[in-house]
């Protein structure tokens, strides 16, 4: 996943502009999952990093981080899987585009790379491979399980948690994935608590693991 600056700085500015928006009108849900400043950073992240398949799993319904992720997703020909664990939540959001403004032109043109997928999302996230982007919410309960079930891309991967101070046991994702080389893992101060995983190809890791080099004395 290498980096691209041109995409960041387009998903950067489109969401910059939906953030906006968001802030007059309010209509992505009563709950702010993520802070709408936070939407131009997760979203510029995403397109930098060219991820193609998305994959959020959310408790809250559509939130500012769903939009952040289809502008990423828009911007890399990629595609955003919105899992759902209730079923009426994608008939409260499809009534929610109909009683307010979702509708404009900017916001329209992310439908072709969104796709709702109610149901069990243990069972669900397993359906997709080499996963790109994993979003995950601290409320979810079993979410620390889902880490560990999820196919993520060997070619890298990043991960973020929200919703962390719901967290189970106060244990962070780079935890769950055993500290290994080429993880890292960040704390940010942003909503309810945040933590951003990033995961380096397979291929990089063993390089680096068997990285060997000489030191040659003269006298």
């Amino acid at each position: 996943m290498e980096w691209s600056p041109q995409f960041a700085m387009k998903a950067y500015l489109h969401s910059l502009q939906l953030s906006r928006r968001e802030d007059n009108t309010s209509s992505y849900g009563s709950t702010k999952l993520v802070e709408p400043k936070c939407m131009e950073f997760i979203s510029a992240l995403a397109a930098g990093k060219q991820a193609k398949l998305m994959v959020e799993i959310t408790t809250q319904g559509i939130t500012p981080l769903t939009i952040s992720l289809a502008v990423a997703a828009k911007q890399t020909g990629g595609k955003l899987i919105c899992i759902l664990p209730h079923h009426h939540q994608q008939q409260n959001f499809i009534n929610k585009c109909r009683n307010h403004d979702l509708h404009l032109p900017d916001l329209q043109d992310l439908e072709d790379v969104i796709e709702f997928v109610p149901g069990n999302p243990f069972q669900v996230a397993m359906q997709y491979k080499k996963i790109d982007f994993l979003a995950v919410d601290g409320k979810l309960e079993g979410h620390l399980k889902l880490l560990e079930m999820v196919d993520l891309n060997p070619s890298g991967c990043l991960i973020v948690g929200h919703n962390l101070q719901y967290r189970e046991y106060e244990v962070s994702f780079g935890q769950v994935l055993n500290r290994k080389k080429g993880i890292d893992c960040v704390s940010l101060p942003i909503g309810e608590g945040m933590e951003l995983t990033r995961i380096e190809s397979f291929t990089k890791r063993k390089c680096r693991r068997f990285k060997r080099f000489h030191v040659i004395f003269e006298n």
